[in-house]
């Protein structure tokens, strides 16, 4: 049996090293990290080899600058693969929020993947 070739994996490490280099790091009492992951059936049930993904940077930019805005939040970090072939079990995106409370950083989190996700992000699913 073949095995499919991994690609290099997006840096959770560097995503967490740059968190905690932020000025007001010291603000900070709350980091939530989301990992995507390929996974091996898409929504509607067939099986996926891989994907694909694009990134509409200036759209990405615009996000991030909104949501590090909001109350609480020290900062928000951001790591897509993009534009290469991904398989099964490889690292899609890393998202980190760090803000001083749960109750700002839970929502932040969540409505920052919901607008990378919509607007940001455009995928291509492999099918077998």
């Amino acid at each position: 049996m073949k095995t499919a070739k991994r690609n290099p994996p997006v840096d959770l490490g560097a995503v967490m090293a740059a968190i905690k280099t932020h000025p007001d790091y010291d603000k900070v009492g709350m980091v939530l990290y989301h990992n995507g992951v390929v996974r091996s059936t898409s929504r509607d049930g067939r099986k996926v080899t891989g994907l694909r993904v694009a990134v509409d940077h200036d759209k990405l930019a615009e996000i991030l600058a909104r949501f590090r805005q909001q109350p609480g939040i020290i900062d928000i970090q951001i790591r897509i693969a993009e534009d290469r072939d991904l398989v099964v079990g490889d690292d899609v995106m890393f998202l980190a929020v760090a803000g001083d409370i749960r109750d700002n950083v839970v929502p932040a989190l969540r409505d920052m993947l919901d607008a990378v996700k919509s607007t940001v992000t455009a995928k291509t699913e492999y099918f077998a």
